[in-house]
């Protein structure tokens, strides 16, 4: 039997101890490349989803990185989201010094890019998967729900957070309709689909197919389609599916308006998805409260350049970022209340179903 091999390996075990190598998520190594390998930085909201970040204290957790070895040397210092960090070298980038001045991760630069300035305010982005995000402010919200509490970002010397809830499945639900059930050619075809019918029918699809995310969290749940009869059509199958994503949405956002105890006024949203009217209007009406689609689609660059704009004084302050949010559509809900909880009560039974299907261990 071949001996395993040791991880990590001695020799990088070494070098770390002397310092020798660097740590670091994708933005430290953009940020050292781009100024020349003179800057190892990063910002809050990148540190805080490496699970060695103390969010509370703001500084690396002494005690995980006792606990799994790591010296402290090798990871890169943590700064604000919106600063001036250093220039670019000439050989990097262009030919040219520029201010390397925004840092923001994915997620948390989306909601930024919302203007989801104030506690309260919530962005869903619609892709693969779906990840919701609520901005509580400048206390940390422990999260009784089964969410994650993160930090959204830090600008000026001071720390906002957010909950955050990810949903496995959202937009694959559909591309496993084309290219799984081959029921459709291409995305859009889904949304025509689910117009043709005046109502599920009862039909309903929990799209586990890797295990259910927040706030279940169940590895061992698995997909199904339930309440099928002989009148059950292909289109009944593409609105449950679409439906499916609207339902998950507000699992979570229920969850987090009770850890956050915040009333939710509106859901800002982006993505792909954004663009099937049925999906945005059901969404608006399982949740009772307005959808609304910015212009601009690519959120987590614009935040991204919205951290930097605040640094270089391109913009004075995020009242005069939230001026230029233009809303694209807004979907106002339409259901009656009645005819809402009672759809999303046949949800909640269609999980419960799916959830555990899987044996633990087999």
């Amino acid at each position: 039997m071949a001996r395993p091999h040791s991880y990590p390996a001695p020799s990088i075990r070494r070098a770390a101890e002397r310092g020798e190598i660097s740590f670091g998520t994708v933005d430290s190594w953009l940020a050292y490349n781009l100024t020349g390998k003179k800057l190892h930085v990063t910002d809050y909201s990148n540190a805080s989803r490496t699970m060695l970040y103390n969010i509370h204290d703001l500084s690396w957790d002494q005690e995980i990185l006792k606990y799994f070895r790591i010296p402290e040397k090798i990871l890169p210092a943590v700064e604000a989201s919106s600063r001036i960090y250093g220039t670019t070298s000439p050989q990097a980038f262009l030919g040219i010094a520029t201010p390397v001045a925004g840092i923001v991760g994915d997620q948390q630069g989306a909601l930024f890019g919302q203007t989801c300035f104030r506690p309260g305010l919530s962005k869903n982005t619609y892709g693969t998967g779906c990840f919701l995000l609520m901005n509580t402010g400048a206390q940390p919200v422990l999260s009784r729900k089964n969410l994650l509490t993160t930090i959204a970002w830090g600008i000026g010397g001071k720390v906002d957070y957010a909950l955050e809830g990810s949903i496995f499945i959202g937009g694959a639900v559909v591309q496993w309709l084309r290219d799984g059930l081959r029921m459709i050619r291409q995305a859009s075809e889904s949304e025509g689909l689910a117009r043709s019918l005046r109502s599920n029918d009862g039909v309903y699809f929990v799209p586990a197919f890797v295990g259910l995310g927040a706030p279940y969290w169940d590895m061992y749940a698995r997909g199904a389609i339930l309440g099928i009869t002989r009148g059950t059509t292909q289109a009944h199958i593409a609105r449950a599916a679409l439906e499916s994503i609207a339902y998950q949405t507000r699992d979570v956002l229920e969850c987090m308006e009770e850890d956050a105890s915040v009333e939710l006024k509106e859901l800002r949203v982006d993505g792909g998805a954004t663009a099937n009217e049925f999906l945005m209007q059901f969404q608006a009406d399982i949740l009772g409260v307005p959808v609304v689609v910015q212009e601009t689609t690519e959120t987590t660059a614009l935040g991204a350049a919205y951290m930097a704009g605040l640094a270089v004084g391109f913009w004075k302050d995020r009242q005069q970022i939230a001026k230029n949010f233009r809303i694209k559509k807004r979907y106002t809900p339409q259901m009656a209340s009645r005819q809402r909880e009672s759809l999303y009560r046949k949800w909640k039974m269609a999980v419960e179903r799916a959830k555990g299907w899987e044996e633990e261990g087999k």
